[in-house]
Parts: C-alpha cells; structure tokens; sequence
C-alpha cells in the first residue's frame, strides 16, 4: 500500500475526535440528535483547523442510520453505501478549478435528483470564495429555494470575499486556530500511534511552526519523522526547519539590544555570507524577541517557551538586561522589515539596515526609542557612570535674546547660553567605553547665585533666566533636556511652562524634578506659586473655576473660550 501522509492518516473520523472546536462541534451534534438541519452551511476560519474534515463527517452522520453522539456509526447500510467512490449522494467540489457559471448551473439541475442512499444530498464546495461573480449567481437561486433532500456545506478561508447575497441563506460557522497546548497533545498521539520516540521540546518546536493548524504541524511532522530514525530532539527540528543555531542569533539580538552596532553588524553579515536566507534570518531573530518579551513580561515564561533550560537561560539573562521600551523598538524595526521584504530588490541591505538602526538608538527619534534612552541615563547616573553628552546646536534664537558683550553679569541674566558651553541634551554615545568615575558620595545640590530677577512680564528673559538656573542645580542632563524642549510665557502674573508631550509633562510633576524646577525659579525671584507647568490645551485651575462661577452667574448666556 502506498504511504499516505500524517494528516491524511490521522483525519478525524468523528466529531468527538476533532481538535478544539467546541462551539461548532456541540452545535452540529444537537442538531443531528433534534433532525434540525439546515438547508446550507458556511465554514470558515484559516486553514487546517478542520472544515473539510467536520464538513465529511456531517454529510455522513445526517445520512446515517443509527449516527452515535453526532457521529456516523459506520456500520449501517447507508454509512457502507456513501464509502462507496461511486456514489453521488455527497460530492465534493473544488471551487479553485470549478468557479465558471457552466460548473454552478450543471449542478443547479443535478440538485433536482435525490439522493440514492441516504435521505440527504449533501454538496461541500470546498474554497467557495474562488467563484465567480456569474457562478455566484447561478448558485444564490438554488440556495434562496433548494430541495428539500439538499444540503450545502460551503468551506472557504476568506469569507469577506464571499457576496452578502450568499452569506444571508448560510448558517455561519467560524473555525478558531487551535491552542499550542492541544497542537502538543494531538502530535503526541499521533507519534505515541506511529511509534516515534520524541523530546517534548521537540513536541513544542513543531506545535509552534504549525502556527494553529494542525495540518501545517503534521506536514511538518512528517518531514522530522523521515529525518532522523531514532528519538527526535529538538537539534532535529531546528535542522529541518532551516533555523540558525539558536546562541548564534542570540548572540545578534543580544548586541543590537545592547547597542553594539559593530558587533551586531558583523553578526548578520556572518549569517548573509555563510548563505543564510534574509527571510529565515528575520524570522529568527523576531522569534527571540518574542521569545524575550515573554521571559520579561510572564510569570511562567519557561513553561509558555517550552525551551530547553540552557536556551531559556540565555533568552532570559538578556531580557533582565534588556528595557521592555528598547525592546518593543526594536520588535517593531524588524516587524516593519518583514513587510518591505516582500516589495524590496535588495533584501539583505533593509537587513542590514535594520540591524545597525536597531543597534543605534541615538540615531532614532521614534518615542518608545527617546523613551528607552532617557532611563538609561537615569539608569547610568543612579549607577554614579559618567555619561558623556554631544552639544547640539539648537536654534533658539527667537525665545532667547542676544548677549552684550560689555557687561557679562548682565548677559547671565538675560538667560542667554554661550555656544561653546557644552549642553547635555541627549545623544548619548552608546558605542564608547564608559568608565565609571570615583565612588565619592555625591555632594547635595548647592543653592545657586542669586541672580538679578528679570524685568516682570519679559517672558523671553525670565524663561533664560530659569534655564540657567536649572542647568547651576540639575547635575544631569536629563532634566535641562525636557526644560530646554519647552516653551515659556505670562499668564496674568504666573509664569507658565508649556509642553504638548504628556510624557515630558509627567516626568516634570514628579516629586524631585518639580523640587528642583522650584528651586531654580525662586532663584530668578519667582516664588512656587508663581510658576505653572501646563499642558498645551489645558487651562489652569483657577482659569476652569471663573468660568464655572461666570456660568453659574450668567446660565442662559453662552460662552465661548476663544
């Protein structure tokens, strides 16, 4: 006898053998025990998730004599009579190579015949999305008004292709993907039958590539089965596969997360030059990083991965060192690359690409990426690191008048900056040896100077004044960074500081960086309840009560806020 394939094998031959599908299957049943069937049904969910095989084992149990819990009994007359290849009482049509008007109105005059066997003639009309427009037509008459002794069992994986015409006269059936952990026991069944001996990882690796389907996981199956004759281990799965060598791509997402550009550079090209796919490689390497958001962000990660304890070692002590900020980014870098391979002529430079924008976060202005790197600094500071920031040029001419040359004192006031003044603003060297400084105790921040208050009204020179006394108190750069992306102006006589980042504006309201702002504007002559921090579009409190008192005042009046 010729070998048939695992899938084919091991199709179910009843509905209590189906994988998952509950909600379906226990509908079905009922309906087989009442004689409550339909006249057309609609099976549709991805693929291998069991809608050929639940549409067969229905056209049979409605036919059957005596069908057992929903399920033909296989031993009846009529159950022997429809194996029979001759028989036409359930005909299945292939939709992807029958979608003319010709094939739909051949059938629409067959319908009319009744069954030979049993008391239904049931048609599965298998990839039904495929017809076309004119079929779809010749078949919606016989749907609106079939024989009695009809059955229509339309299967298809994309229902949205499907006319509202049709899908009106269906009764809707929607299969689910099927859970890793019945994937797993079904492929243990199925080895434990053909007696293969297996490694549970093993059992896992192939559950994860069939992505849901069980099909898709025993086709794979079959192809580990042929590999190797003795137990198969996960090594063997990964071969078959075409994986790389798992510390190998560890040891790339480990330097990108880290920031090491060089060293994740010369990784991938190591990968592309040995003649790895582009394709498999990213595939890989977005599978660790799930792989490492699971490990940082569940409980029982291990038991999730199902990875061996040396690999998940390794997958775990990189997401410890890993912020969950940096590697979101970079899970979106390399997702985005997966879309522009399939349009791109040069797939392994949008690789490589990828890679060194991946690796080099001071070139990324994205937020999550602004986000990661302002808590390593935080991170590096509360460590006593020495971080060494580049001097930007930021144009901020408008908000902040020129110096006078002759009187020094006065050009402090003034909240001008000297340009040749290093100015921590970000753009933090990642790929430099840092070397960490003394470990004396930090002295606590000095009161600065006091400084000539600016004239009352200036919002240009009181906001420079503020600046530099912001930059005499913060010790790091991370707080004159979110002051110097603000905006400043008088709002009656309150000064207020403006920002349109709800972030920037949170980290500002916490406790030492507002005792901070505090102290720096008290330099400059403005008390605490002489400053705001506001959000662009929020009024101030006191703003929101007089308009509730002018309302209260005036209530058949309408008033705009211009």
């Amino acid at each position: 006898m010729a070998y048939l394939a695992l899938y084919r094998m091991f199709r179910p031959t009843s509905l209590n053998d189906v994988v998952r599908q509950e909600h379906i299957v226990t509908v079905l049943k009922n309906q087989i025990s009442t004689g409550r069937i339909g006249h057309a049904y609609l099976f549709c969910g991805p693929r291998g998730t069991g809608k050929t095989s639940i549409a067969k084992i229905f056209a049979a149990a409605i036919n059957c004599e005596t069908p057992a819990d929903g399920s033909p009994c296989g031993k009846c007359e009529c159950c022997k009579a429809l194996k029979d290849p001759s028989n036409l009482d359930i005909t299945e049509i292939d939709a992807a190579s029958n979608n003319g008007v010709d094939e739909m109105r051949d059938l629409r005059e067959k319908v009319q015949y009744p069954p030979v066997a049993g008391r239904y003639k049931v048609y599965i009309i298998d990839e039904v999305h495929m017809l076309s427009a004119g079929a779809f037509n010749a078949l919606l008459k016989t749907l609106e008004e079939p024989p009695a002794h009809a059955v229509f069992i339309l299967a298809t994986t994309e229902a949205q292709k499907i006319p509202a015409t049709i899908l009106s006269r269906c009764m809707r059936f929607d299969f689910k993907l099927i859970p890793q952990a019945d994937l797993e026991a079904r492929l243990k069944f199925v080895f434990d039958k053909i007696g293969k001996a297996y490694d549970d990882e093993a059992i896992s690796a192939i559950a994860r590539a069939g992505a849901g389907s069980v099909r898709d996981m025993l086709s794979v199956a079959d192809t580990c089965v042929s590999y190797t004759s003795g137990k198969l281990t996960y090594a063997d799965v990964n071969a078959v596969l075409g994986n790389a060598d798992f510390s190998a791509v560890a040891k790339l997402c480990g330097a990108i997360l880290c920031g090491n550009a060089g060293d994740a550079f010369e990784r991938a090209e190591a990968f592309l030059s040995a003649g790895k796919s582009v394709g498999m490689l990213l595939k890989d390497a977005l599978n660790f990083l799930n792989a490492c958001a699971v490990a940082k962000t569940c409980r029982d990660g291990k038991s999730i991965l199902s990875l061996p304890d040396d690999m998940y070692a390794e997958v775990s002590a990189i997401a410890k060192a890993t912020d969950g900020h940096r590697l979101l980014r970079v899970t979106e870098i390399f997702a985005a690359v997966e879309t522009d391979l399939k349009y791109s002529a040069s797939p392994r430079i949008l690789f490589e690409t990828a890679v060194l924008k991946a690796s080099m976060p001071q070139s990324d202005y994205d937020i999550e990426a602004l986000i990661a790197r302002i808590a390593e600094l935080e991170k590096r500071i509360a460590n006593g690191v020495t971080v060494r920031a580049e001097t930007p040029s930021v144009e901020r001419v408008e908000s902040v008048p020129a110096p006078k040359e002759e009187d020094p004192e006065e050009e402090y006031d003034s909240g001008y900056i000297p340009p040749d003044e290093e100015v921590p603003l970000g753009g933090v060297y990642f790929d430099e040896p840092i070397k960490p400084v003394e470990t004396k105790p930090e002295p606590a921040p000095t009161k600065p100077r006091e400084m000539k208050p600016a004239p009352k009204g200036d919002a240009k020179a009181t906001f420079g004044s503020f600046l530099r006394s912001i930059r005499k108190i913060a010790r790091s750069g991370v707080l004159l960074t979110l002051c110097m992306d603000l905006d400043g102006g008088y709002d009656g006589d309150k000064f207020i500081l403006y920002t349109e980042s709800e972030t920037i504006f949170r980290s500002l309201k916490k406790e030492d960086h507002y005792a901070l702002i505090t102290q720096a504007f008290e330099a400059v002559g403005i008390s605490a309840d002489g400053f705001e921090i506001r959000l662009r579009g929020k009024q101030s409190d006191e703003f929101n009560k007089r308009m509730d008192d002018l309302k209260d005042t005036f209530g058949g009046v309408k008033i705009e806020i211009k």
